[in-house]
């Protein structure tokens, strides 16, 4: 998820989640207040505007006692002096916020509460209200009171008064706990939002910025043994992948390095034995002649023979050597051009094949491709590869009669060459690191089977800069079979 997405989805949240939850909170506890007005106080079909205006729903409290009291005007109104009657109407109110008050002309003959003296002197004239509304009065004095007016005569005529006073600054408690609890459900809704919205930032941003931090500490520090995991799709996430494809790129040339250090060491080690042999023999050759023990014409022309040849394995040496550092650098000479498979090869073996005569070893050379087929190549490098592993199977040789056989095949797009002698073979674990710079299947240092290790290496690393591959099979005592395929050129016709 993209970090702008997910910047909307937190701007809703913000905005519409604390909405939605507290008016889920809100109807649940209006509900529930409700229910408790309607018990608490005997009201039924209480509504909203009931529940936040004071004033109609105090008139509501004490509708019943208003009820029971005009009846017993009607009926008994000799009632509204009996202290016991008075005095239980009075307890009920009570428990409503409200009390009872009997007045008799101006003179008070009841009074359910004390210290109401502004009140007493607050109260509407006899006549002034509608007894039948049952809608109280509200009075505007320190406390704020609601009252409901009854009026009736008494014996003699005498006019009284019967008052249900409701004090509105102690009534009312479910209406200030509703709001107490709605604010508190609306805090604790943002404040739980808050923790959500923190959480999911922290686990989709913060976190993974943390380990960033961590990894470049890691990377400064040269320590790259570690894993960047990346956690989700955005932003974040895709500079995770990134970091992490450095992370391992600098790891990867980090290890290259040092294997290159080590290849170089271990170069500089094998030329350093390959040199020493042959510089070993043409120095002691060579006093010998100067000591005079080659005191005749043949034993002359022995050492100085032997002094050639072995300048000739340091001069092979010495060249690989610059081939290989000019592979390692990607600077060998391509001079590319066409050229014709049949004849090419044909003649790369028959000067190779003078060579190997004068050692009594047998070159058969078969060609299956079309005379018209050609390739585009180097006809040096092509050489060099095709000598390459010649002088592989040479060195490697364990028979009295070699035979080495050249073959070249068409495999469609490509044509394939095949190098096949029946030499000692190579092992299998062996042959899939045959390629590899300064591997050798014979670990022997002497110098019949000795060398810099890098022939073969850079033989493939020919073959690939002419886009082709090689592989070998081998069969440990019948013999080795190389394969280097090239493709073919076609020349593009415009029609």
């Amino acid at each position: 998820m993209k970090i702008k997405t997910k910047l909307i989805i937190s701007f809703c949240i913000i905005i519409f989640v604390p909405l939605l939850l507290a008016a889920m909170v809100i109807a649940l506890f209006y509900n529930f207040q409700i229910q408790a007005v309607e018990h608490a106080y005997g009201i039924r079909n209480v509504d909203a505007y009931g529940i936040v205006n004071s004033v109609q729903i105090l008139n509501r409290y004490t509708v019943m006692d208003f009820e029971s009291l005009k009846r017993a005007v009607e009926k008994t109104p000799e009632k509204l002096i009996d202290q016991y009657y008075l005095e239980s109407q009075n307890e009920g109110l009570k428990e409503k916020y409200s009390y009872l008050l009997v007045r008799e002309g101006e003179r008070i003959i009841y009074n359910g509460s004390e210290n109401n003296s502004n009140v007493i002197n607050s109260l509407p004239e006899y006549g002034t209200t509608d007894p039948e509304s049952g809608t109280g009065i509200y009075i505007d004095s320190n406390a704020g009171i609601l009252v409901k007016q009854i009026d009736f005569c008494m014996e003699g005529d005498t006019t009284a008064s019967a008052f249900i006073i409701t004090e509105i600054g102690d009534a009312g408690p479910q209406m200030r706990t509703l709001l107490m609890q709605v604010v508190l459900a609306v805090v604790l809704i943002l404040i739980l939002t808050a923790v959500l919205m923190i959480l999911w930032i922290h686990g989709s941003m913060i976190t993974p910025i943390k380990k960033l931090r961590t990894a470049a500490e890691n990377i400064k520090e040269g320590n790259l043994d570690f894993k960047i995991e990346a956690s989700g799709g955005d932003e974040i996430g895709e500079l995770c992948v990134t970091f992490e494809e450095m992370r391992q790129r600098l790891k990867d040339n980090a290890e290259e390095k040092l294997n290159t250090e080590r290849e170089n060491k271990a170069l500089i080690s094998n030329i350093a034995h390959d040199l020493k042999t042959p510089i070993t023999a043409v120095k002691g050759y060579s006093e010998g002649i100067i000591d005079g023990v080659a005191n005749t014409p043949e034993k002359l022309d022995k050492y100085i023979r032997t002094i050639y040849n072995k300048a000739n394995e340091m001069d092979v040496l010495l060249n690989e050597l610059t081939l290989y550092s000019n592979i390692d650098t990607n600077r060998i000479p391509f001079n590319f051009a066409k050229l014709n498979v049949a004849e090419y090869f044909k003649d790369c073996v028959d000067e190779i094949g003078l060579e190997l005569e004068a050692k009594g070893i047998n070159l058969s050379y078969t060609n299956e491709v079309e005379e018209s087929v050609m390739i585009i190549g180097d006809p040096e490098q092509l050489r060099r590869v095709v000598n390459n592993i010649i002088g592989n199977s040479v060195k490697y040789r364990n028979k009295t009669q070699t035979l080495i056989q050249v073959r070249i095949k068409d495999v469609g797009d490509f044509i394939q060459v095949e190098l096949e002698d029946n030499g000692r073979g190579i092992e299998q674990k062996d042959l899939a690191y045959i390629f590899d710079r300064f591997y050798r299947a014979d670990s022997s240092r002497n110098s019949a089977t000795g060398g810099s290790g890098i022939g073969l290496s850079i033989v493939k690393k020919i073959v690939e800069d002419h886009g082709g591959n090689i592989w070998a099979t081998s069969k440990v005592g019948e013999g080795t079979v190389m394969y280097f395929v090239i493709r073919k050129y076609e020349e593009v016709v415009n029609e």
